[in-house]
C-alpha cells in the first residue's frame, strides 16, 4: 500500500474551493497563474498520477485557494505572485504527469475564459 505524504496546505484543498477561486479570480490572477493551476488540477484527476504527486499538487492548490497567504490576493499587481511561485514549483516537481491531455483540457478552459 502506497503511503501518502502531506505537504503543507493539502488539507486546505477542495474541488469546490478550487473552482470558486479560479472562476472568481481568473481575470485578476491572469492567464499564467490559472494555466498552472489547471495543469495541476487536471494532472491530479488522472488515475495514473501517483499519490505522492497528488499530495504535492493538492498542497500547492490548497495554498492557491486559501484566502490569506503570504501576499493577499487582492493586492494590486503582486497579489498572485506568491501563488504563481508555489504553482510553478509544484509544476516542476510533478512535470512528468502534466501530459498533452492535461494541457489540452487546461487549454480548452483557458480559451473559454480568456479567448485565444
Amino acid at each position: 500500500m502506497e503511503m501518502e505524504e502531506k505537504y503543507g496546505f493539502q488539507d486546505d484543498y477542495s474541488d469546490k474551493g478550487f473552482w470558486t477561486k479560479v472562476i472568481t479570480f481568473s481575470k485578476t490572477a491572469g492567464r499564467e497563474v490559472i494555466e498552472k493551476a489547471l495543469w495541476l488540477y487536471y494532472a491530479a484527476q488522472n488515475p495514473a498520477t501517483p499519490a505522492w504527486a497528488r499530495s504535492v499538487i493538492y498542497g500547492a492548490l490548497g495554498y492557491f485557494i486559501i484566502p490569506l497567504d503570504a501576499i493577499a490576493d487582492f493586492t494590486p499587481m503582486v497579489g498572485f505572485a506568491d501563488d504563481l511561485g508555489v504553482l510553478v514549483a509544484a509544476v516542476a516537481t510533478v512535470a512528468m504527469f502534466i501530459n498533452g491531455e492535461v494541457k489540452e483540457k487546461a487549454g480548452a478552459k483557458l480559451r473559454e475564459w480568456f479567448g485565444e
